[in-house]
């Protein structure tokens, strides 16, 4: 069953409190404009994982655990199995989504934790210690930033917006006539995706090979805020699914959401994504 309204506030504040505890184990390696003070090694595709991600992971799995028994399993440090899909909910996490960043001292990384249930998130914390900022959200109680209500900026069309987007869209979406402005590029997509939310930039523009744990504690705090997230092809995003890997995604707020995504369908037009 969902939880109830009553008990998903409740849900959050302790949410809250797991991800700053989170925050606090990555911070003990972090160094601010410096390299990192944990052992970096290298998946396969040749991204960086290190000592700290796994030491946040393995405390996110076991607070979990007691916050959310019932819940199944999805994180980016953790071998995924097809358990988790007969489960009602389940709990996604990114230990420390941007990773690169983290290991260079640059403060742009956050600790994510999302609660889904029926394939949707409910409950989510966008953690960025090093930034000292705190997104939370749960479904139908607001979205909020260090305890401030959050709501995208007022917008009635795209002309002037500001965008953050994959560097092969730049040259196509600087020549469209709604003279949209480039913003740069924020290493961590979940941050990328909830800056929206506290009025830092209006789109975001995100290649295909996102995975969930990068974006589902994001979306219901811009759920909340009232900016939409969406595939470029395929609709309403739901969670729990086989794979965990993403088309092209587009957040914008929910009024300019249709504009923003045949903007990107039409500038994204035979890019051969690497």
């Amino acid at each position: 069953m969902p939880l109830a309204q009553s008990d998903l506030s409740a849900f959050l504040s302790r949410l809250e409190d797991v991800a700053r505890e989170a925050g606090d184990i990555a911070m003990g390696y972090f160094r601010r404009g410096a390299r990192t003070a944990a052992a970096i090694s290298y998946k396969g595709g040749g991204s960086p994982v290190t000592e700290a991600d796994f030491a946040v992971d393995r405390f996110l799995f076991e607070a979990m655990r007691r916050l959310a028994p019932q819940a199944g399993w999805l994180s980016e440090e953790t071998a995924d199995t097809d358990a988790r899909l007969s489960r009602e909910s389940i709990v996604i996490v990114d230990p420390i989504d941007g990773t690169n960043a983290f290991t260079q001292g640059d403060e742009r990384w956050a600790v994510s934790i999302a609660l889904i249930e029926g394939g949707r998130p409910t409950a989510g914390v966008v953690h960025a210690p090093a930034r000292g900022e705190t997104f939370t959200a749960a479904r139908g109680q607001g979205a909020f930033l260090n305890g401030e209500r959050l709501g995208p900026r007022i917008r009635e069309s795209l002309a002037g917006a500001l965008a953050i987007a994959p560097r092969p869209l730049h040259a196509r979406l600087a020549d469209l006539p709604q003279n949209i402005a480039l913003a740069p590029r924020t290493p961590s997509l979940a941050l990328r995706l909830v800056d929206i939310a506290a009025g830092r930039h209006d789109l975001v523009i995100s290649s295909p090979n996102a995975r969930d744990w990068d974006i589902a504690a994001a979306d219901v705090i811009l759920c909340e805020a009232g900016v939409a997230l969406a595939e470029v092809e395929g609709g309403a995003l739901t969670y729990n699914r086989s794979s965990s890997k993403r088309g092209m995604l587009v957040a914008a707020p929910k009024p300019l959401i249709e504009e923003t995504l045949a903007i990107a369908r039409t500038v994204s037009k035979g890019i051969k994504w690497s």
